[in-house]
């Protein structure tokens, strides 16, 4: 398994995972101006996507949006758009997968938002501590 960064040109392979993660979680497929959209804030570095590959076929995937946290005065992470392929589940890709998301993006931080019933699996990712509630303003 190799682990990269995606590249904005790459994005008809994220775009795949992305439509699978959302049928998968319950939530309405988005549409191409979306996938447009996506593509232009991947070009922008406004959001870095990090995949785990065998050999060229994209199997598994992450997002980290950088921040800045006062909590440390250095760069965060909201961390987002995780999702394996069900067939390289349980091989501890996803644990690599976050690893080198951590490093590549060079966040001294790195959280997430996630519901209760998925909170061990990102508990044994190595998301332990607690920051409170996450709210979201709509």
């Amino acid at each position: 398994m190799e682990y990269r960064k995606i590249e904005a040109s790459q994005v008809e392979a994220l775009w795949k995972l992305q439509l699978l993660y959302k049928a998968e979680i319950g939530e309405e497929a988005p549409d191409s101006a979306g996938k447009a959209r996506l593509a232009e804030a991947m070009k922008d570095g406004r959001i870095l996507f990090f995949g785990a590959f065998e050999e060229e076929s994209l199997v598994g995937c992450c997002s980290v949006t950088v921040g800045f946290s006062t909590f440390l005065y250095e760069p965060s992470g909201v961390f987002e758009d995780f999702y394996i392929l069900p067939a390289y589940r349980h091989r501890g890709i996803a644990r690599q997968l976050v690893d080198f998301a951590v490093g590549e993006s060079g966040v001294s931080t790195l959280t997430v938002g996630c519901a209760d019933c998925d909170l061990p699996l990102y508990q044994a990712l190595g998301f332990r501590l607690a920051l409170g509630n996450l709210l979201a303003f709509a």
